[in-house]
């Protein structure tokens, strides 16, 4: 399961939060609990965090979509990935 994946079942059940059960519940609750504790970032200088949110907010994006592209692009650039494969 994708963090996009519980998110949406997330925002799913909050709209139909009467209409769902209360074992439905938490089970959504303890996946995004699992995936939130399973998390792991990656510690940044504070000037590059400060410039990736900066970035990111003028693409209006957040910041773990600007690192994929960023990754995306040298791994493309430096022929580590094929550019097809998105």
């Amino acid at each position: 399961m994708t963090r996009q994946s519980v998110a949406e079942e997330l925002e799913s059940a909050a709209d139909r939060i009467a209409d769902t059960s209360r074992a439905d519940l938490q089970i959504i609750l303890r996946r995004a609990a699992l995936m939130l504790r399973n998390v792991a970032g990656v510690p940044l200088e504070s000037a590059t965090a400060d410039t990736l949110d900066s970035i990111a907010a003028e693409m209006k994006i957040g910041r773990s979509d600007l690192i994929q592209i960023v990754l995306r692009e040298w791994l493309e650039s430096n022929a580590y990935a094929n550019p097809n494969d998105r």
